[in-house]
């Protein structure tokens, strides 16, 4: 390699590295942030580009039925037993309608959707779920399998897996309608973790970014802890939403605790999300509510 070769090569790495360094800084991130509920103090959401109220329904079925708070609920604010000073403590399984409206506070585009949904849980999966399947989170509108992005642990493994699932407009990906988890089309997309590093008494933070859905070679990645778990590639189906009925769905029959949930306008880096995990306050410390 020449002089002038090593000379560009060198300006490359060292403009790429300045580059990563910022993007990868608190502030930076503090810019992406489209949604974040601290969950300290109240339920409702502490910054969000739309509605920032909790909603709870008796099931997604009656959404538009949905009124705000959390009343009729086993989901209560446990003081000082956050990640982050409070936190949601799901008592037991829940079976409501909880959630947040997705519209504006997802960054949701039908051409090429993008973005980066955070969170914190504290859980032994084994012992604290009851039996099913469980979602500690979901955005869509229709279906955990109908233009969703979603985590589960699952129902019948020992010790239960957690799964990313990305799945657009279900005709599109699954037009015979075939049983999901009898669908290899369902099973190759998945992302599994068969040992994930879930403890009662133990926080752990999961992120998820994703690019181009809805736009023809879209993927979606699971960090825990801020570690790669997998990525999701080649997501090719439309993802179309109704935005009055989207949402971020809270803990579809989950129990344990629950924190610091926060969206971001566009996928984060690896280095992003280990920022992220490292916040010393969480989310509110980048905050622009807080500023």
């Amino acid at each position: 390699m020449g002089k002038d070769s090593s000379a560009i090569l060198t300006i490359a790495l060292i403009a790429a590295s300045a580059l990563s360094g910022a993007d990868a800084s608190p502030k930076a991130l503090g810019k992406l942030l489209t949604f974040h509920a601290a969950f300290d103090g109240g339920m409702d959401a502490r910054f969000g580009l739309g509605d920032k109220r909790i909603y709870t329904a008796a099931s997604y079925k009656e959404q538009d039925a949905a009124k705000p708070g959390i009343d009729g609920t086993d989901v209560e604010l446990a003081r000082g037993a956050g990640r982050f000073g409070d936190a949601l403590r799901f008592k037991k399984k829940n079976t409501k309608a909880i959630f947040f409206r997705a519209e504006k506070n997802v960054t949701y585009t039908p051409a090429n959707w993008t973005g980066t949904v955070s969170f914190w849980l504290n859980l032994n999966p084994d012992q604290d779920l009851e039996p099913g399947f469980c979602d500690p989170i979901q955005v869509t509108d229709k279906a955990y399998n109908d233009s969703a992005i979603w985590v589960d642990f699952t129902k019948d493994d020992k010790p239960r897996h957690m799964r990313l699932g990305v799945f657009g407009d279900l005709k599109a990906w699954n037009p015979k309608n075939l049983a999901s988890d009898a669908n290899q089309d369902f099973v190759r997309r998945l992302v599994v973790v068969s040992k994930p590093p879930f403890e009662r008494g133990k926080w752990t933070h999961i992120a998820i970014s994703f690019s181009g859905l809805g736009g023809g070679k879209g993927w979606a990645k699971l960090y825990l802890d801020a570690q790669l778990q997998g990525t999701a590639e080649n997501i090719g189906e439309p993802f179309a939403w109704d935005l009055a009925r989207a949402a971020l769905r809270l803990g579809v029959n989950y129990t344990g605790l629950f924190d610091d949930l926060a969206v971001f306008n566009r996928p984060l880096s690896g280095a992003e999300v280990k920022t992220l995990h490292g916040l010393n306050k969480g989310v509110a410390g980048i905050s622009r509510a807080a500023h």
